[in-house]
């Protein structure tokens, strides 16, 4: 099964932070999906054997969906209590949340690595 544009985004945000590079081309991105120019509010939580490890929710409501992904990946991967490793990274389930006003979406990319 082919993983969705978000996760994949999300995934390829924490990426980023590991081989400390920029590889999203964003442009290509919002041309090719409008939908991430939406304003929506999003979760990221990183679980690890079925524990929660990391978590951010935007409270930005005026940036673009596209933005948000981005944020909250990094920041639940690299800003809480542990810091998130590569090792770990293999392994973790990422939970992606969206408010939309129909309601909250979910969605969750299973580990890379059982």
């Amino acid at each position: 099964m082919s993983r969705s544009v978000l996760l994949q985004l999300a995934r390829d945000s924490i990426e980023e932070v590991f081989h400390a590079q920029r590889s999203i081309d964003k442009n290509a991105l919002l041309k090719e999906h409008p939908l991430l120019n939406e304003k929506i509010q999003t979760t990221i939580n990183l679980y690890i054997n079925k524990e929660l490890t990391g978590t951010h929710t935007t409270q930005d409501t005026t940036s673009s969906l596209l933005n948000n992904i981005i944020l909250s990946a990094k920041k639940a991967a690299f800003e809480n209590a542990t810091t998130l490793k590569t090792s770990e990274y293999l392994h973790c389930d990422i939970e992606l949340l969206l408010d939309t006003p129909e309601g909250q979406l979910s969605e969750t990319d299973p580990s890379i690595l059982p």
